[in-house]
């Protein structure tokens, strides 16, 4: 069996060094704020992002890769002695990375499975890891596509935003639902559905409120199996540790993997002070 590669994008979330660490090649989105343009993770790092987001006059654009970026990078571990590659990204119902992915994969020397997970940030980034682990463990390609696809399917995504204003200016929420939510205080809970789009899952007025209700539906799900859960914020780490504390509170059985950030391309529409987590049962 031969040497199998393992490509995502970097709306996964992770550290650079945990790529390298990991053996997992990365292909980053593009951030534009007017004509500069900055690469996910690698010319601009989540705190350098969100200063320049709170001093923006205008919401920064994003971009996918192309399909040449991916064909760079499949190319590159074909050359490193890779014989297959499992390549897995966000949500193709928000980004056309997936799109990009599957025009490179079928021009790439080596065979590329292509995985749409249907979610962004740290869930993408949960399956990354359990697609890792099968490798490490001597899993060949069908092995490695498998538990991703499942691992996709299992994991839950939740998040609660200060504010519905960067949903609204990139065209992800109506002005109408943004306006009413800031003047009630609303802290809408949002989640991805099986088709990979955003949809409410609660509005909780205060962010008391809405952690408590997160904290509630995680205790539910670990009520007969233990989750591995990944707690992401955008450069609020007083934030992330309110939600923690909320978990604990309700007595949620969790197994730590993580607690992340939210890098530029994810952070453009989720805004600055937002926090949530990704889980799913532990194997």
């Amino acid at each position: 069996m031969g040497t199998i590669g393992i490509v995502c994008d970097s709306t996964a979330d992770q550290p650079l060094e945990w790529y390298a660490a990991n053996n997992v090649e990365m292909v980053p989105l593009k951030v534009l704020f007017g004509e500069e343009t900055l690469l996910d993770w690698v010319d601009i790092a989540p705190e350098r992002f969100f200063e320049r987001l709170k001093a923006a006059t205008a919401l920064p654009k994003t971009s996918q890769p192309s399909p040449a970026d991916f064909e760079t990078a499949y190319r590159k571990l074909a050359d490193a002695g890779a014989t297959e590659i499992v390549s897995i990204h966000l949500t193709s119902a928000l980004s056309g990375t997936v799109e990009s992915a599957n025009i490179a994969a079928s021009t790439s020397p080596i065979p590329v499975r292509v995985v749409d997970t249907k979610n962004v940030t740290q869930a993408l980034g949960l399956v990354v890891k359990a697609a890792v682990a099968v490798r490490d463990a001597g899993g060949d390609a069908d092995a490695i596509e498998r538990t991703a696809i499942d691992t996709a399917r299992s994991t839950k995504l939740f998040f609660v935003l200060d504010t519905l204003d960067y949903l609204v200016k990139g065209g992800r929420a109506g002005k109408a639902a943004g306006l009413a939510a800031s003047l009630l205080d609303i802290k809408p809970v949002l989640t991805f559905n099986a088709e990979g789009t955003i949809e409410p899952f609660k509005k909780e007025r205060g962010r008391k409120r809405a952690f408590a209700e997160l904290a509630a539906q995680v205790s539910r799900d670990s009520m007969t199996r233990p989750v591995r859960l990944a707690f992401l914020h955008a450069c609020a780490p007083k934030v992330a540790e309110e939600l923690q504390a909320a978990l604990d509170a309700a007595h949620a059985d969790y197994e730590l993997d993580s607690i992340g950030l939210v890098g530029a391309v994810i952070g453009t529409y989720a805004g600055p002070e937002a926090a949530g987590l990704a889980y799913h049962p532990v194997p």
